[in-house]
């Protein structure tokens, strides 16, 4: 596994802080067949660590999923500093102490008057900038970024950063090593977020928004993007399972670093939450309640079926009127045929990026009859739908009860532009479209990143190619147009490969 001569220039690795961080990138540099040095202020912290590991791999030997005698091998390579002039013969030092600059900059400054001057310093940071980190280091050219994400041996990324004075070879090495350790390197340039936080700004945040305009509860927001969206967790779920501690910090870190960029604004709702001490599952309460550790996530109410109606299908989407027009006679309803529906007929809209009442308005249509349907990701294992504040209940629950007809489940929303699903997809593409734009990295490495590092089930670039750069480009506008809200305006990444027909993958010309 650790053959790649570049690779091989690290032979000896310490690590700062055995903590979580730590002793997880302790674990994979012993089995890469490095020697590692662990250090820690804390009195027995190293002691604690080793034994924490050595634990892991006895198990993983009692299971067989590796020998006795690699978990032996393993287990010699971790010694312990004594002090920090301990590791002396490193060839690379990570530090993974507390979040703070200060606190860094010091460290690297003492480590510098320890190690040899071609030795690598690397910052498990998270959130700072690794420039900054390196500015109060007489080398800055060997100080570079190596983040890793907990828990270390599951989460199979790690973001190399190399500073703007970072030496080129001291990124290669380091890349190298990464690769070592069996993880996907995926390097990006020093900005706020790096890549993977950067990319997953606009779920929450968006999630958010949509809660605030009182669109849909959590639990409903969660289920689409579950079960239209195919995400492994909702947006709330996940809020509750990170801690509002930390997610909304990190909301406002990114927010604040770039300088008030409207896509990264974080809601005032999480602000007053975490007032209030609703932090999530580690308090008992979030934005669910928790019963020995079990969510409790609200019962969908079931539906009335309604005797059919006629029902008529807006055609401005083909492929979407087919979808429905075979729902319908599927269902047994009456399907409507004419340019124009009858009085009595349900009219079944799919806007993108439109509410219900712009849309039959547009389309010089009796609102008291129009009911939206979401169809982005067609009609697959959850459907969406909304009315407009005219639409009548009649209707409302005719078409709750048709889309439910084959017994999949359906949400009902408060009139909004975009759904759920269209908005938060919409605006994942485009945070997606702009870090290419930056080029903080390259298409493939985003799209592989964020599908490591945050469990999507496409990254952001291959999302926006799976659901149609157009079909995005036309839901972000729509926004754009309805609310003024500049964090709605598409990335020229977006726009441009749009417009050409190109797939957002394609790069790296802006």
């Amino acid at each position: 596994m650790y053959n790649d001569p570049i690779a091989h220039s690290f032979t000896t690795l310490g690590i700062v802080g055995t903590g979580a961080m730590g002793r997880g990138i302790a674990q994979l540099a012993a089995q890469a067949g490095l020697k590692v040095m662990l250090f820690d202020v804390k009195e027995g912290a190293v002691a604690e660590a080793k034994a924490f590991i050595q634990g892991l791999w006895q198990r993983s030997a009692d299971k067989q999923r590796m020998t006795q005698v690699q978990a032996e091998q393993y287990g010699e390579r971790l010694v312990e500093a004594r002090d920090l002039t301990a590791l002396a013969p490193c060839d690379i030092v990570v530090e993974a102490i507390i979040e703070k600059l200060d606190a860094k900059q010091e460290l690297f400054g003492d480590l510098e008057s320890i190690v040899r001057q071609d030795a690598v310093l690397a910052t498990n940071t998270s959130s700072l900038s690794v420039t900054a980190i390196a500015a109060a280091c007489q080398h800055p050219e060997r100080v570079i970024g190596f983040h890793f994400f907990n828990p270390v041996p599951l989460m199979k990324i790690v973001e190399v950063i190399p500073g703007l004075r970072t030496d080129h070879s001291v990124t290669q090495r380091v890349d190298a090593l990464g690769s070592a350790m069996g993880h996907f390197t995926a390097q990006a340039t020093d900005t706020p977020g790096f890549l993977v936080n950067h990319a997953g700004r606009a779920f929450g945040t968006e999630a958010l928004r949509i809660l605030s305009e009182s669109v849909a509860d959590p639990a409903t927001i969660d289920r689409i993007m579950v079960d239209q969206g195919g995400f492994r967790m909702g947006p709330f779920t996940l809020l509750d399972l990170t801690g509002l501690d930390v997610s909304h910090a990190v909301m406002e870190s990114v927010y604040h670093q770039y300088y008030e960029e409207p896509r990264f604004r974080p809601s005032p709702l999480t602000r007053q939450r975490l007032s209030a001490g609703l932090l999530g599952r580690k308090t008992g309460e979030g934005f669910y309640r928790y019963v020995e550790g079990q969510q409790q996530m609200p019962e969908e109410r079931p539906r009335q079926a309604t005797p059919g109606c006629p029902v008529w299908v807006s055609r401005e989407d083909p492929d979407s009127a087919a979808q429905l027009a075979e729902l319908v006679e599927a269902a047994g309803w009456p399907l409507e045929s004419g340019q124009q529906p009858s009085p009595e007929a349900l009219c079944l809209l799919t806007p993108l990026g439109e509410d219900t009442t712009q849309c039959a308005l547009r389309q010089g249509l009796n609102a008291e009859q129009c009911v939206a349907v979401d169809m982005l990701a067609g009609l697959a294992k959850r459907r969406s739908l909304m009315a407009s504040p005219l639409t009548r209940e009649s209707f409302i629950e005719a078409a709750a009860s048709l889309l439910n007809a084959d017994g999949t489940p359906v949400s009902t929303l408060q009139d909004s532009n975009g759904f759920v699903l269209q908005r938060v997809v919409a605006c994942i593409v485009n945070v997606g479209a702009d870090i290419a734009q930056q080029g903080v990295a390259a298409p493939a490495t985003i799209d592989r990143a964020v599908e490591l590092g945050l469990g999507y089930p496409f990254g952001p670039l291959r999302m926006g190619d799976h659901y149609g750069a157009s079909r995005i480009l036309t839901i972000l506008h729509n926004l754009l147009d309805a609310t003024g809200d500049p964090r709605y305006r598409p990335s020229p990444w977006l726009r441009r490969r749009a417009a050409l027909g190109m797939s957002l993958t394609n790069g790296p010309t802006g």
